[in-house]
């Protein structure tokens, strides 16, 4: 069913390889993963933009999609699979290419978040589809403590994509401190959607 929020969460999938592309065409990347500080600058700054431009918009849509299909009362089966399927292929993605992007010797931290959170998806993801089988999905919906991870993840990854000081502060330091505490609020949270369903696993 092709309507405006399942379109948008389309597009959302759609921009994903546009995304990796502008990754790996960054004049500052090199296949070693280290920044070359004689790329040219005014190249660099441009995709970068775009780069971070991208990931906001595919976030922000997030929202926008799962706001319309409610304001429009145009939810569907469709756009509850897409939807959460488009948010975790994207942080996957990002996370990925973050870890590929800094060093492992001198920035191992970020990979341990990565997957940290990588496994904290797949294992909800995988508890969700059993709740579903069992007709007990609703009790393992999404808790305040998941949207604050969710909203705090957004912005480390963006602040880690963007490189370069934003307004004067230290874009590198403020992203790792609010992946460092999406890292520990994922795993806060994915230990209450497990308590919940180990619940059920006897019944």
């Amino acid at each position: 069913m092709m309507t405006l929020p399942n379109i948008i969460t389309l597009s959302r999938i759609a921009l994903i390889p546009v995304f990796v592309v502008l990754y790996y065409l960054q004049p500052a990347y090199n296949p070693d993963g280290f920044i070359d500080i004689q790329a040219p600058d005014n190249i660099f700054t441009q995709i970068n933009f775009w780069v971070t431009g991208i990931y906001a918009f595919i976030s922000t849509t997030d929202y926008v999609d799962g706001y319309l299909a409610r304001k429009l009362n145009m939810t569907s089966q469709l756009g509850a699979f897409l939807d959460p399927v488009a948010d975790k292929l994207m942080v996957s993605v990002a996370l990925v290419l973050l870890v590929d992007f800094y060093p492992s010797d001198t920035h191992w931290y970020i990979g341990v978040c990565a997957l940290i959170i990588i496994s904290r998806e797949i294992l909800v993801s995988a508890l969700r589809e059993w709740m579903g089988t069992i007709g007990q999905r609703s009790t393992v919906n999404v808790s305040f403590v998941g949207k604050v991870k969710t909203f705090v993840q957004i912005f480390a990854v963006l602040f880690l994509l963007y490189q370069q000081p934003f307004f004067g502060l230290p874009s590198f330091e403020i992203g790792v401190t609010l992946l460092l505490a999406a890292t520990l609020l994922t795993i806060y949270s994915g230990f209450i959607y497990l308590k919940e369903g180990v619940k059920t696993f006897d019944s």
